[in-house]
C-alpha cells in the first residue's frame, strides 16, 4: 500500500469483489473488447487496476472507487500512449497528462464499440512498431 491508495488487491479477484456492480459491468464488458482486439495482451494489476501490454503498457481500466489521490464517478478506460492516437475531434482527455489519453464510462450505454475497436487497433499498431 501507498499513501495515494488505502486498498491492496492481491490479484482480479479481489478487485472485482471490492467493486460497485455498476463499475464492475463497466470493468468487465471493457476488459473483454480488449481481448478481442488485442488477444496477445497480458494483463496485470498495477496501481490495484488492470493494465494491458503487449511490448510495452498499452492501456489500463481504472474504476473510480479504487483510489489515487482522489475518487470520480465511472470507470476511466486509458491509452499510455494515447498522445500518439488520431484524436481530432477530442474524444479522448487529456487532462493535465503529456502522454496518457482518457475516456471515462458511467455505463455501458456509453461505450462506443466501434472507435474503441480503432483505437485499440492502432494502439497496438503502434506498441508493435516500439
Amino acid at each position: 500500500m501507498n499513501k495515494f491508495q488505502p486498498v491492496d488487491f492481491q490479484d482480479l479477484d479481489d478487485l472485482f469483489a471490492f467493486l460497485p456492480s455498476s463499475e464492475l459491468e463497466i470493468l468487465q464488458v471493457l476488459r473483454q473488447l480488449i481481448y478481442e482486439c488485442i488477444p496477445e495482451v497480458k494483463e496485470k494489476l498495477s496501481y490495484n487496476v488492470p493494465f494491458f501490454r503487449a511490448k510495452k503498457t498499452i492501456c489500463f481500466i481504472w474504476p473510480g472507487s479504487v483510489p489515487w489521490g482522489g475518487t470520480f464517478e465511472g470507470v476511466q478506460f486509458g491509452f499510455a500512449k494515447g498522445h500518439l492516437l488520431l484524436n481530432d475531434d477530442g474524444y479522448l482527455d487529456s487532462g493535465k497528462r503529456k502522454y496518457v489519453r482518457t475516456k471515462t464510462f458511467r455505463s455501458t450505454k456509453e461505450i462506443d464499440f466501434d472507435r474503441l475497436r480503432a483505437l485499440l487497433y492502432e494502439a497496438s499498431m503502434i506498441d508493435s512498431e516500439g
